[in-house]
């Protein structure tokens, strides 16, 4: 692919989406910029316009440099020595292209040196580099780390760290540690304050920290002494250029081989204060994992985009038994139901960022001034909105990633089990996209009080008043059965007032709420463009029913005694 933008027309249309002009008029101020900087834009069309040609760059490089790379790097990986992380020599060149070209701290003010984007236009800048290498997205993509700096840090440091960023600095985020994965209330590195030298410092291990080596990390660390829990837990900036940290190995993966994870010793490491005490992991990490399970929902539809690339090209080419395998109907409909899930999860995806950039917008103009009334309505509905969305952006296309990759090795047939096609690395590169940032099963966690409070069937129900076109409404009628179904079973559980059996169920109405959303995101899309989604929008649907029959026949049917037989 020359261009892995250009040539994925959907990738335009989400970003030419009507809610796009409020969410620039918001970025932009009303087009404020426009008397201070010569690269701000006028205008709506303006706006769109220079992200668009921004992505255009970002789809070149990726496809002429990241792409061809992505092999050599996925052989060689990082280098680890005297305690520092090499790069592979292809993920120089990729981060050298990127920061020649001025793409890192992309949402970041201009006054920072930014480029002052929007969540959406960058989270389809994350999409299209994930789909040529995504150990490599990894790396390039923690840049968004610099939002919860931005967000939650002083003046001071806001002027010190961006402007670094801005000019192509790494970043990442130590959470995890040897017994703190999931549970970050477990996190123990040490944090005290050195009254001699006025500063914090930082003491222990950090296990499973991707791109652990970069420039600026953000730290979750214990810095209220005799706590265990989550409120003793504050947020840091580290500084490697103060030394103090050791990286002691870099992780033997299964995937993303270009991304280093290591293990990160920290001795007397000097770090400040990001924010107030107390909010580590209350606030600032909440506000940190929702950026990043958006990027990694990104990182999913990507891989999902690559798994559809290779497994359409291999059966176009493929003959057998006199003709090419596409002409199948065993492997076209794998073909289509590939592409009918990377389609809905795009949507899904992008309808969740979008949501973000609104409420975020509100945010940041709070600080600035007074939001009106009619601002504050708007503020508090788009955080409720991005927040119940985004564990099901992030859970949805992390497992579709999965099943597209695994659907695309079964076209390739044996050359897929082969090392030399590019389907088993994106295979491999897939897997940890449902475990990390929060597992599929946290996802639920996170999602399943929107459930039972009723907000993904309100938003279901106002999804219902959107006027297909003629020849869908067909199908805009099996949703609305399915979002009864789901109501249906969703008071079912609610009424047994079992919170075994609802902690049972959480799966599978997560799933229900989700293939129902999704359904609705692609009908709404392929009413806008039937070219683009037509297709799509009646495999998908027919898909997703055949699901929510699957989970309510599943709730409708259990006997809640029949627990003990999955209990160990």
């Amino acid at each position: 692919m020359e261009n892995f933008y250009t040539e994925i027309p959907e990738l335009k249309y989400h970003l030419n989406h009507p809610m796009m002009e409020r969410i620039c008029q918001l970025k932009e101020r009303d087009y404020s910029d426009k008397e201070k900087y010569a690269d701000a834009p006028q205008d709506l069309a303006d706006a769109l316009d220079s992200y668009d040609k921004v992505l255009e760059i970002v789809g070149e490089i990726t496809g002429h440099i990241v792409d061809a790379n992505a092999e050599s790097v996925d052989q060689e990986g990082p280098h680890l020595k005297d305690g520092r992380v090499t790069y592979a020599s292809g993920t120089k060149q990729n981060l050298e292209a990127m920061v020649k070209a001025g793409l890192n701290g992309m949402t970041m003010p201009r006054p920072f040196g930014g480029l002052n984007f929007p969540i959406t236009p960058y989270t389809m800048c994350a999409e299209i580099v994930a789909a040529a290498d995504a150990g490599f997205s990894n790396i390039w993509s923690l840049q968004d780390c610099i939002e919860t700096l931005y967000e939650f840090g002083n003046d001071d440091q806001r002027s010190r760290f961006i402007p670094r960023v801005c000019e192509g600095e790494t970043m990442s985020m130590d959470l995890t540690e040897p017994d703190a994965g999931s549970d970050l209330q477990s996190v123990m590195l040490k944090a005290s304050f050195d009254e001699a030298n006025n500063c914090w410092r930082l003491n222990g291990v950090k296990r499973f920290i991707t791109n652990g080596d970069a420039d600026i990390h953000l730290v979750l660390a214990r810095s209220e002494e005799g706590t265990r829990d989550g409120r003793g837990l504050s947020m840091f900036i580290y500084d490697k250029r103060d030394g103090g940290v050791d990286v002691r190995r870099i992780e033997n993966k299964l995937g993303i081989h270009g991304s280093p994870t290591c293990e990160l010793v920290y001795k007397n490491a000097k770090c400040e204060l990001c924010g107030d005490r107390k909010l580590g992991l209350i606030k600032y990490v909440m506000a940190l994992m929702n950026g990043a399970r958006l990027g990694i929902a990104a990182q999913s539809v990507g891989l999902s985009q690559a798994a559809y690339n290779e497994g359409i090209a291999y059966a176009k080419n493929r003959k057998q038994f006199g003709k090419a395998i596409i002409e199948f109907p065993a492997v076209y409909d794998m073909l289509a139901l590939m592409k009918a899930k990377l389609d809905a999860g795009r949507s899904l995806l992008y309808q969740t960022s979008r949501y973000v950039d609104i409420y975020k917008a509100l945010d940041d103009i709070a600080r600035e001034r007074k939001l009106t009334p009619e601002e504050r309505k708007e503020q508090k509905e788009f955080a409720k909105l991005a927040d119940a969305f985004t564990p099901l952006a992030k859970g949805m296309n992390s497992e579709y990633a999965n099943q597209n990759a695994y659907d695309c090795i079964q076209i390739h047939g044996g050359s897929g089990f082969m090392l030399e096609y590019a389907c088993q690395r994106i295979y491999r590169d897939a897997r940890i996209t449902s475990i990390y940032e929060g597992t599929t099963q946290l996802q639920t966690v996170a999602a399943i009080r929107y459930v039972t409070n009723g907000a993904y069937i309100t938003t279901l129900r106002d999804f219902e008043n959107f006027e297909v076109s003629p020849e869908l409404k067909p199908y805009r009628d099996k949703v609305k059965a399915m979002d009864d179904r789901f109501e249906a079973c969703t008071n079912l559980v609610k009424d047994a007032q079992d919170q075994e059996l609802h902690d049972f169920m959480a799966r599978r109405l997560y799933e229900m709420a989700a293939d129902c959303i999704m359904a609705h995101l692609i009908l709404q899309d392929a009413t806008r463009h039937a070219n683009l989604f037509a297709r799509s929008a009646r495999v998908y649907v027919n898909y997703a029913e055949a699901e929510v029959a699957k989970h309510a026949d599943f709730i409708q049917h259990f006997d809640k005694e029949k627990l003990t037989d999955y209990r160990r």
